[in-house]
């Protein structure tokens, strides 16, 4: 009995841990959204996108709001955004976003990683002009036929707010989602189309899409993937892309 209840305890710790960190980068990404673009979600795609997402992993409405208010606080820490590339073993490039007040701490703690996963940090560029920059939402496939929205009618919709691929794609624990993909720069403008269709996106980010994908066996995609949970394990990395098939 001590066994089950020592286990059913290290998995709550561990859920806890999960959403911790979870809020802890939708609150860095609420930061750079208000610095760049100001309080109002209204006039910020930048914010509405970092709210949405903060909404998909549970964070209650009064941690969002407080996080928008500590953002413009004189006494804010002064996050930013910086995109760190390299490569993991096997020629496998990587893309690195975080959201940082330090950016010294930062690259020694990614060098770090990126070492210990057996990779190697490269200069800016390097692996850039392998991948598109693209807004990418995510919408709830059954929400959708609930609602009898016509896919392919709100498809042709979508063109005219910049849409560049719609299809088909799986949630986290496969439930059925549509994926839709924009310029980046078209963002604010597909945000504000679904909108005005009433839908609400599960989830919405900027996205480093490879241009080509890297094939691999599943002992060498395992080290891959190594380096990658290692990079996302560092508090100020907030998403890592990579161009593993």
């Amino acid at each position: 009995m001590g066994r089950i209840f020592e286990t059913r305890k290290q998995t709550m710790f561990a859920r806890w841990d999960r959403m911790a960190k979870a809020f802890t980068r939708c609150g860095r990404e609420i930061a750079v959204a208000v610095k760049q673009g100001g309080e109002h979600p209204e006039t910020n795609p930048a914010l509405r996108r970092a709210i949405q997402n903060a909404r998909a992993v549970n964070m209650p409405k009064d941690k969002i709001e407080s996080a928008i208010k500590k953002a413009l606080g004189n006494d804010a820490a002064d996050y930013q955004e910086l995109i760190y590339e390299g490569y993991a073993p096997h020629g496998v490039a990587v893309m690195a976003v975080a959201a940082t007040d330090n950016p010294t701490r930062t690259i020694a703690n990614i060098r770090v990683r990126f070492n210990k996963g057996n990779g190697s940090i490269g200069k800016e560029g390097s692996v850039a002009f392998g991948f598109t920059r693209m807004g990418v939402f995510r919408l709830d496939a059954a929400a959708l036929q609930k609602a009898k929205v016509d896919l392919e009618e709100l498809e042709m919709e979508l063109i005219d707010a910049g849409l560049d691929e719609m299809g088909e794609a799986e949630g986290e624990k496969g439930e059925p989602q549509v994926l839709i993909r924009c310029p980046l720069q078209d963002f604010g403008r597909m945000q504000e189309a679904l909108e005005a269709r009433s839908i609400t996106p599960v989830s919405t980010a900027s996205e480093f899409i490879p241009s080509t994908l890297v094939e691999l066996d599943d002992e060498q995609a395992a080290e891959v993937m190594k380096l990658v949970d290692l990079l996302e394990q560092d508090d100020d990395i907030q998403q890592v892309f990579h161009n593993l098939a």
